[in-house]
């Protein structure tokens, strides 16, 4: 005789079973990531203005790192014998220790550490070295973007194009640890390492821009890299459709017209320009000082769109 004490029984071992297969991280996989610290000049304007800087890789931002949510990031980071100066790494993305794999580590050294993406976001990545401060204000940030194991939905569509912006700060060299935690020396916003750097409205040496064409969803990943101030960000001529509060899907808000964004964080952004005619949008910090010190980034739509741009490679346009 079957009882209800055997269905029962049955029952919660199947569901343990299928709650297990579920668990299971079958879609993970394991992501290689290098980078070397090198401490070079960086061209900071459109001018070809160069400054001595600190870097991944050599550029401002460093690599781009994308993996999806529940993979596995092996990093190793290498301080180049070159170097003068101690470095680390710190993705906000992971959920470590501080003191062991994000320690730093002397020049011609070699760090290893891995960690599981365990969230979906825009994340920034920085150096945390003594002082952090210096670190970050001469160069040393990135962005990782982990994606949702779920992938795209009604309330997460799939974007047309897709643009990485990292503004940071350019600081007079030589600028002592003191006066950068003041604020003092501040010379001017960066984005992706340059002022002005898509924007030949407020720069006639500027010539790079954003493009897409008319009504296309253009989905923006912007970082906050400044040392002490947050970003408000507006799309000057339009309206966010949508905003994911750190990147994640889950925190999403509609037609936002300017979003706070703190220092050391970052947001997913979706603009969708008019379909009907060729327009243009400057994404802007809107506190000017900024904005009018580099902050702006033009976005021009039309049918003859680079059709490379904020695509595979080109995510961020160097």
């Amino acid at each position: 005789m079957i009882t209800r004490h055997y269905v029962c029984s049955k029952l919660f071992a199947a569901t343990l079973a299928v709650a297990a297969t579920l668990a299971a991280p079958v879609w993970a996989k394991t992501v290689k990531v290098e980078m070397t610290v090198k401490e070079v000049e960086v061209q900071v304007d459109n001018k070809g203005t160069k400054q001595n800087m600190w870097t991944y890789d050599g550029t401002i931002p460093g690599p781009l790192v994308r993996v999806t949510e529940g993979d596995v990031v092996d990093f190793t980071l290498t301080n180049d014998a070159a170097n003068k100066n101690s470095h680390s790494m710190d993705f906000h993305a992971a959920i470590v220790d501080v003191l062991d794999e994000f320690a730093e580590i002397k020049p011609g050294d070699t760090k290893k550490f891995t960690f599981e993406a365990k969230y979906p976001g825009v994340f920034i990545y920085h150096c945390g070295a003594a002082a952090m401060v210096e670190h970050i204000a001469r160069g040393m940030y990135g962005v990782i973007i982990v994606d949702p194991k779920e992938g795209y939905s009604k309330a997460f569509p799939k974007p047309d194009r897709e643009y990485v912006l990292v503004q940071g700060d350019l600081y007079r060299e030589g600028t002592s640890v003191d006066d950068l935690l003041d604020g003092k020396n501040w010379v001017g916003s960066l984005i992706n390492g340059r002022v002005f750097k898509y924007d030949p409205v407020h720069d006639p040496q500027a010539t790079q821009t954003l493009q897409a064409k008319p009504g296309e969803r253009v989905r923006f990943y912007y970082v906050n890299a400044n040392v002490n101030n947050p970003v408000a960000l507006h799309p000057i001529a339009g309206i966010w459709d949508r905003v994911y509060d750190h990147g994640n899907p889950r925190n999403v808000s509609e037609g936002v017209q300017t979003f706070t964004i703190p220092p050391a964080s970052g947001a997913i952004f979706d603009l969708i320009p008019p379909a009907d005619r060729p327009t243009n949008n400057a994404i802007v910090d809107h506190a000017m000082t900024r904005a009018l010190r580099g902050a702006i980034s033009v976005l021009m739509t039309n049918d003859e769109a680079d059709p490379t741009l904020g695509r595979t490679d080109k995510l961020i346009v160097r």
